[in-house]
């Protein structure tokens, strides 16, 4: 193996037809007949080049932004600005008018989302009401066509980091805020993602399952090394999980330093929600030197 990334590193791990993933992608090459995996040093994992998004009259151009390796970013901005199109965008859900994404050194820009190597929590959970819990967090393995023991070994290990052994046989109807997102976030993690993408995860939760939510986010970074796009209104979630921070203000992202962050006052939980602007148009080049993250 050459070219450990310097954060975020984690030993391959082994699929179903032993191929090694990491990120949840099986790279190419071979050894003794086997799909050996090769990880190029990276120092960014999501880098956006002059973006372009447009969703009828709605447009977000030219942005730029980069997330270093096992980062966790927060992307701010008031109701509207188009937080959530950027966000699908790096995910594949929406179209690319121009621009390009790169995520763990890749030109994603034109890839399926299943070949991203992202995992998506989006706001509501999106749960499957007909399933188990169980089956919940072993969706992505069970499409993958993973065997059944090892789809069973990485539901319990993600069950133990999550929390929600208890939970296992239930299905969605009557879980808590808390829970349906903890579930959602298991999904997502299942395949091993490189990045992980979340879009308002805590704005539903009560001030408990929120400072819950908080402590596990940062046990899951600790745990996998995973690189994450974090979206939110709210100052208080970027100020205990982030250690970079971006907002999006009339199309232009900018990034925030975490000192200006602690030095604001009380946060606000969200900002008063606005239309979306006809137009929008911005551009951001706001990581310049190589902002590698610190070992942990």
């Amino acid at each position: 193996m050459r070219g450990r990334p310097s954060v975020g590193y984690r030993e391959p791990q082994r699929s179903p037809d032993n191929a090694a993933v990491i990120g949840g992608q099986i790279t190419k090459g071979r050894d003794n007949g086997r799909i050996q995996i090769e990880i190029e040093s990276v120092s960014v994992v999501i880098q956006t080049e002059r973006l372009c998004v447009r969703a009828g009259e709605f447009a977000l151009n030219d942005v730029s932004f980069e997330v270093p390796t096992g980062g966790y970013a927060i992307l701010m901005g008031r109701t509207g600005t188009g937080k959530t199109t950027i966000l699908e965008s790096l995910c594949g859900l929406k179209a690319v008018v121009a621009g390009r994404i790169r995520l763990m050194g890749r030109d994603v820009t034109h890839l399926k989302p299943a070949e991203r190597g992202i995992g998506f929590v989006p706001q509501d959970g999106a749960l499957f009401e007909t399933m188990t819990v169980r089956d919940q967090v072993g969706f992505a393995l069970a499409i993958r066509k993973w065997k059944r023991r090892d789809i069973e070994r990485r539901v319990d290990e993600l069950a133990e980091l999550l929390d929600v052994r208890s939970l296992l046989s239930r299905r969605p109807h009557g879980l808590s805020g808390g829970e349906r997102q903890r579930v959602a976030l298991g999904r997502a993690l299942a395949a091993r993602p490189g990045v992980l993408c979340l879009d308002e995860p805590l704005s539903a939760l009560d001030d408990t399952s929120r400072e819950e939510m908080y402590h596990l986010l940062k046990s899951v970074r600790e745990h996998s090394g995973v690189t994450t796009l974090h979206i939110t209104h709210s100052r208080a979630d970027a100020r205990r999980l982030a250690d970079v921070v971006f907002r999006l203000e009339e199309g232009r992202v900018r990034r925030v330093s975490i000192a200006e962050l602690q030095q604001q006052g009380s946060p606000a939980a969200s900002d008063p929600a606005e239309a979306e602007p006809s137009a929008a148009a911005g551009t951001v080049r706001p990581l310049t030197a190589d902002h590698r993250m610190p070992r942990r």
